[in-house]
């Protein structure tokens, strides 16, 4: 599981530490704009949600590690593109080939190929808790190595960081077991794709997850910018606010988790999450004091790590068991397509309507989702509480 972890955080790595980073240093790359920099955060997330399925598929017929190793050699020649490249395109395309390395279903299937029944869901929660890692660590490390080398420095740690992945594939993690079963599986797939693109309740899930990776794609094309012009730090800094800032979203998540337990009241807190959502962006849109923009950041983490960790967990509670692979791989195509076009929108919304347009687009995209969630019926509001604990 470790291995396995650490092969989920190379990939998850390869996304975040770039976020941080586009909005600040693209802008010096050939043929350049706001729009053009919010496709090249969003065209990873383009690529990972149309291959996402395939790539699944394929690693059933062929097996699980060459899929993967195949993944992060495609992922590791993007990075390489997107370090050499001399204009925003190449950039673009780089980072649509790190997505085309889309390995994210065939390593959760690894997962569960290499563990038993009852140590499944325990096996997931490692594998989920080290996304929340990768992005602590990325906010951290982004601006550190870009400070060193700038923009390609940074692309050249993730070709570096996926080559290490194929190394832990190929000596660290076991040999899944292949018997008739697999088959099987594939041959029920499209009806449980049917059931789970049918089913409100994992449609909601889906929502939830789109509108969360949208609006941290949209939000995150001003808050580098907002770090240097609002609180007044250089770009090779910015670790030193996003770190504080990620840890001590702790505090603020551990109460939600408490109050969440006590009396049955998870719906409640969901809705009090996607308020804290609401807040921290309209905060980081209209800040113009220091602490107070920093304010509004660790709130933005508070609401987004806790939702990061409830989601997927709800996802694996609201199904049977012999659907969770296909629900849980319609919903990282959600929340790869929300990555997409959080990117591709803000680009064109900040070039177009500046910070407030970006603001006023998150805000509605929030509003929309906490309008879904308000209309959970009370029986899909029982099997909430259950997930979330």
């Amino acid at each position: 599981m470790a291995s396995l972890a650490l092969l989920y955080n190379v990939r998850m790595l390869g996304l975040f530490m770039v976020l941080p980073l586009l909005a600040l240093y693209a802008v010096d790359f050939q043929g350049a704009t706001p729009a053009l920099i919010g496709v090249a955060l969003g065209a990873y997330g383009l690529t990972q949600a149309c291959l996402q399925i395939p790539f699944g598929w394929l690693s059933d017929r062929i097996g699980r590690k060459p899929v993967i190793v195949g993944g992060l050699l495609i992922f590791a020649i993007g990075s390489v593109v997107a370090a050499f490249a001399e204009s925003i395109y190449g950039i673009i395309a780089g980072r649509a080939l790190q997505g085309a390395g889309a390995i994210a279903s065939s390593v959760m299937a690894l997962v569960a190929d290499l563990t038993s029944q009852e140590q499944r869901t325990k096996a997931m929660a490692v594998v989920g808790a080290s996304i929340g890692l990768a992005f602590a660590v990325a906010l951290v490390l982004g601006p550190l190595i870009a400070g060193l080398g700038g923009l390609e420095a940074v692309f050249g740690v993730t070709a570096a960081l996926a080559l290490t992945g194929i190394v832990v594939v190929l000596w660290q993690v076991p040999d899944p077991p292949r018997n008739g079963m697999l088959h099987a599986e594939v041959g029920a797939r499209p009806r449980l794709f049917q059931a789970s693109l049918r089913n409100p309740a994992l449609l909601r899930l889906d929502v939830g997850i789109f509108a969360l990776h949208f609006v941290l794609m949209a939000s995150f094309q001003i808050v580098p910018g907002a770090l240097e012009s609002v609180v007044g730090i250089s770009r090779e800094d910015h670790w030193q606010v996003y770190l504080p800032a990620v840890l001590l979203s702790v505090v603020g998540i551990v109460p939600l988790m408490r109050l969440a337990e006590r009396g049955g009241r998870h719906h409640l807190v969901f809705l009090i999450a996607i308020a804290v959502l609401m807040v921290a962006l309209t905060l980081l849109g209209l800040a113009s004091i220091p602490w107070l923009f920093c304010a509004a950041l660790w709130l933005f983490f508070v609401g987004f790590n806790y939702m990061e960790a409830v989601l997927p967990s709800m996802v694996s509670k609201a199904v049977s068991p012999d659907a969770k692979g296909t629900a849980l791989g319609i919903f990282s195509t959600a929340q790869f397509l929300g990555i997409f076009a959080g990117g591709v929108a803000g680009g064109w919304v900040l070039q177009n309507y500046g910070i407030v347009g970006i603001t006023e687009l998150c805000l509605v995209v929030v509003a929309v989702w906490m309008l879904v969630v308000m209309r959970i019926p009370a029986a899909e509001r029982a099997a909430l509480g259950g997930a979330s604990s």
